[in-house]
């Protein structure tokens, strides 16, 4: 090898070693910026603010931690005043619970197992409860019961004076000096012993727009539906956007039962929508849920950490046929020429003891406090006492809200 290789080989491999150890350099220095990064992130540096029972707390959390608990759309309504997590005194728990229950959720529910979400859907105005829908899911179970509130349960010691009906408790119930979700859910408490862990409400107006940012909703609809003129949805499989949703969900002028009716026809959206949403995994969930919250669709003081567990239980341990759902006993009756729903109180309990208080004691009848405006003894003949079905029924058919003629016209 001549002078001239080796200087040149020799240069070359300082050059490689330069290279190296550049690379090293700023290899180090990425790592230890990432390191920086993440230990700012786990700082806690942010002073985050709580407000539960009237009690505003401070205390400082990281802002990953920040990002998991927070909660952007809870300023509208505020958060819930709630006892003590598994107070077994105030909650009534079973005494033969293990002490060390552990459902594996961190979702700061008030009974270890069980996680109790209301749903309201609102009028046009804001004002009227129209759809009222508890969700409670049993997580050890792997299962979820869902009972369903008639917009004009008669509640006299609740709601607005001049209806009487549960609809009006939210803008202009009874009880003051609390939010209208909070005057809400005591009456939904204290009627029908339901514990509520969080709430989620939207506008009708809304709907058209959460039901696209999920890329619509297959279903099969047993009879044509003529919402006006112009707006028509076929019978028949379909896949529903967000506007023929709406349609679809507010129908009942033309039901036999009227608002009953359409009550039992939301089952089969439900039923179809809940199959959709377990079809779908949790990127896509978790990319519909920032639009929603990105355009405050809906108000709920679910964290988004929170909102991940529940899509987690969903997608991995809940299935259609481990869902039922159930109205709130009752019939139609008048109340100063005024049609209402007077809730059977006796058989209410009867379902709320069965499958919706799977950790608690029974509520007793006097613990209720459920007004009657038609006595027990003097029902009418047609009543709905017995209106449980499984949503997997409902999807395939099976069941009186899936296949039964539910309209008054022939066409």
């Amino acid at each position: 090898m001549t002078e001239k290789q080796t200087k040149n080989k020799n240069k070359k491999t300082y050059d490689v070693s330069k290279i190296v150890d550049k690379a090293v350099m700023i290899g180090t220095l990425l790592i230890t910026f990432a390191i920086i990064i993440l230990l700012a992130l786990n700082l806690p540096i942010i002073a985050y603010r709580t407000e539960a029972n009237n009690l505003i707390t401070t205390q400082n959390i990281s802002v990953l931690k920040y990002f998991k608990v927070w909660q952007p759309m809870v300023q509208q309504e505020g958060t819930l005043i709630k006892v003590e997590p598994n107070d077994s005194e105030a909650l009534n728990l079973k005494e033969d619970l293990e002490d060390e229950r552990d459902d594996g959720l961190a979702l700061n529910q008030l009974v270890e197992g069980q996680y109790t979400v209301l749903f309201m859907g609102m009028d046009e105005s804001g004002k009227l409860a129209d759809v009222n829908w508890v969700f409670q899911f049993d997580l050890f179970a792997g299962t979820m019961n869902i009972l369903q509130i008639p917009r004009d349960c008669y509640m006299p010691d609740y709601a607005n004076s001049s209806t009487n009906k549960f609809n009006s408790i939210y803008e202009t119930g009874q009880e003051q000096g609390v939010t209208p979700i909070q005057r809400t859910v005591n009456a939904i408490q204290e009627s029908f012993g339901l514990v509520i862990d969080c709430y989620v409400k939207l506008n009708c107006t809304d709907i058209a727009n959460i039901i696209d940012s999920i890329g619509g909703v297959p279903i099969s609809l047993p009879e044509k539906i003529i919402y006006e003129a112009d707006k028509v949805l076929p019978a028949g499989e379909q896949v529903l956007n967000g506007k023929q949703s709406e349609w679809f969900i507010r129908f009942r002028r033309e039901y036999d039962e009227g608002d009953i009716g359409r009550v039992k026809a939301q089952r089969i959206f439900l039923a179809a929508a809940m199959q959709k949403l377990i079809g779908m995994n949790q990127k896509e969930l978790m990319s519909a849920m920032r639009e929603i919250y990105n355009n405050k669709w809906i108000a709920t003081d679910l964290s988004l950490e929170q909102i991940s567990m529940l899509a987690d239980f969903a997608a991995e341990r809940l299935t259609l046929d481990g869902v039922n759902v159930f109205m709130v006993p009752g019939e139609g009756a008048t109340d100063y020429d005024q049609s209402v729903y007077s809730i059977h109180k006796s058989a209410a309990i009867d379902i709320i003891n069965e499958y919706f208080r799977p950790y608690q004691n029974e509520m007793y009848y006097d613990e209720s406090t459920i007004v009657e405006l038609v006595p027990e003894g003097e029902y009418l003949a047609t009543t709905y006492d017995d209106t449980q079905e499984n949503l997997d029924d409902i999807n395939n058919g099976d069941t009186d809200a899936g296949r039964q003629n539910i309209y008054s016209r022939d066409d």
